[in-house]
């Protein structure tokens, strides 16, 4: 590639905050649920780099872009529910692509078409704009998609303007329209994710790795027919808790346990897992869902004897 920018690049990345910036200074976009990818196109030579810096388009063949001369950084998404600027992305079919076999690739690219979202311009023909500022880039960028038909992430300079991203989507990312592009640092971009509030049943919990201890809480959720599915697990324990559920859990125990679970992600195959009879209830907080899974371990906020177990309903993920 001939470009002024080659592959593999650091992606520029955003600080957690917990509230968004609120100045003159900062724009505002909303929060993808995808994989982040860089591209890097020279003529009709595309290359699609993930966030690590490995290639992606391999697993995306209906990805595509015009042909030119320019770099853009942005995400791959696979849309769900919802308008499609930021409302909803199924993060389980991303994951779903990464796969050995180019026939279950192309399968899925016809069933479940990804699209690429951008949202900076990194190198425009034989100039790289790292050193730009954000405003500059976005109105490069805009020219850029316009022209060739590229998707652009919404963006809006209102703080007022992120409340749908907030209220439904994956949370907002704040950019300081002053600030350079700066590979691989937490600097000029601030991300707030969307936290959201289930009630949810204890269907099982997993023991701590110190012996009389309780590692995390098994959750779930009745779905339309009234099966009870497993939704995810607990997280963020502190120590005295983890004692404390032991003799809490014991009288609700079935006295079924093993190892391994098939509604659980697979990374967790070899973690040990007891069963308890469905009748505790949890308020939890948790940012990332995806395909009716939580993706990232919830914070338990009470302990709710007031609510019935009937009334924990998978359609509370979905509002």
């Amino acid at each position: 590639m001939s470009l002024p920018l080659t592959p593999p690049l650091d992606p520029q990345l955003a600080r957690s905050a917990k509230e968004l910036p609120v100045a003159d200074h900062w724009a505002y976009e909303p929060k993808f649920d995808g994989f982040r990818a860089i591209a890097f196109v020279d003529g009709y030579e595309l290359t699609i780099q993930s966030r690590s810096g490995k290639p992606l388009g391999r697993y995306f063949p209906e990805v595509s872009f015009p042909a030119g001369r320019y770099v853009i950084d942005g995400e791959i998404v696979i849309d769900g529910d919802g308008d499609g600027d930021g409302d909803a992305q199924d993060f389980g079919a991303l994951q779903q692509r990464i796969h050995p076999a180019e026939s279950r690739i192309t399968m899925l690219a016809e069933q479940t078409p990804a699209r690429y979202v951008g949202f900076d311009l990194l190198a425009l023909d034989d100039d790289s704009l790292l050193g730009e500022p954000f405003a500059a880039r976005r109105e490069a960028l805009e020219r850029l998609t316009g022209a060739l038909g590229i998707d652009l992430t919404p963006l809006t300079r209102e703080p007022d303007g992120t409340e749908p991203w907030l209220a439904r989507g994956e949370g907002v990312v704040a950019k300081d329209v002053r600030a350079a592009y700066r590979p691989g640092e937490r600097k000029g971009m601030v991300k707030v994710k969307r936290v959201r509030t289930i009630d949810a049943v204890v269907v099982g919990y997993r023991p701590g790795q110190e012996a009389g201890t309780v590692g995390s809480l098994i959750l779930g959720l009745y779905d339309d027919s009234g099966r009870l599915r497993v939704v995810g697990h607990s997280s963020g324990l502190r120590a005295a808790e983890k004692k404390a559920l032991v003799s809490r859990l014991a009288p609700y125990e079935t006295g079924e346990r093993g190892y391994g679970d098939p509604s659980r992600w697979k990374s967790e195959k070899d973690l040990e897992w007891i069963a308890l009879r469905p009748e505790l209830v949890v308020e939890v907080t948790f940012d990332h869902a995806s395909g009716g899974r939580i993706r990232h371990g919830t914070k338990i906020l009470r302990w709710r004897e007031d609510k019935p177990p009937s009334e924990c309903a998978l359609a509370q993920m979905q509002s």
